[in-house]
């Protein structure tokens, strides 16, 4: 299911404001992700090659994990109309086939002057953080905003 979309301008943002996505990793997700990267490691698509890896079973790409950040903050926080400027990534752990993983996403530090956004992002399998680092994005002003997320009802819900 994808995420519904929630659209926030700079002006709706505030420190500690914080976004959680839940994905199960199955092994449809895996493999497509494999097929359009072009990423056929074979510890990502072969259980007979995985089971004799330290992993002892497949494992999720790592930037298919990372990618679920992008999910965040392509449609929730910050949403529609945000870009991405950078982002810093550290693989804590593996994601294995059938895991839920909770992204969550928050924000750390405004920039008014260039209406930035950092975000502390941390992916966690149960209590083990997977995956963290930090996201810096560009975010619209509510003046600068496009007619269709004015339709979307843009701006921090009730």
């Amino acid at each position: 299911m994808l995420p519904e979309l929630r659209v926030l301008y700079f002006e709706d943002l505030e420190v500690g404001l914080t976004e959680i996505l839940m994905k199960e990793i199955s092994s449809s997700d895996v493999v497509g992700f494999a097929e359009i990267t072009g990423d056929r490691n074979p510890i990502h698509l072969s259980e007979h090659f995985a089971a004799r890896t330290p992993f002892g079973t497949r494992i999720a790409h790592g930037l298919y994990t990372a990618g679920l950040i992008s999910a965040v903050l392509g449609t929730r926080l910050p949403g529609p109309g945000a870009v991405y400027i950078s982002q810093t990534l550290n693989f804590r752990a593996p994601v294995r086939i059938g895991d839920t993983v909770e992204v969550k996403v928050e924000v750390a530090e405004l920039i008014p002057e260039r209406r930035r956004a950092r975000l502390k992002c941390t992916c966690s399998v149960g209590a083990e953080v997977v995956l963290d680092g930090e996201a810096l994005v560009k975010v619209p002003k509510k003046e600068e905003a496009d007619p269709l997320a004015m339709r979307m009802g843009g701006g921090r819900p009730a």
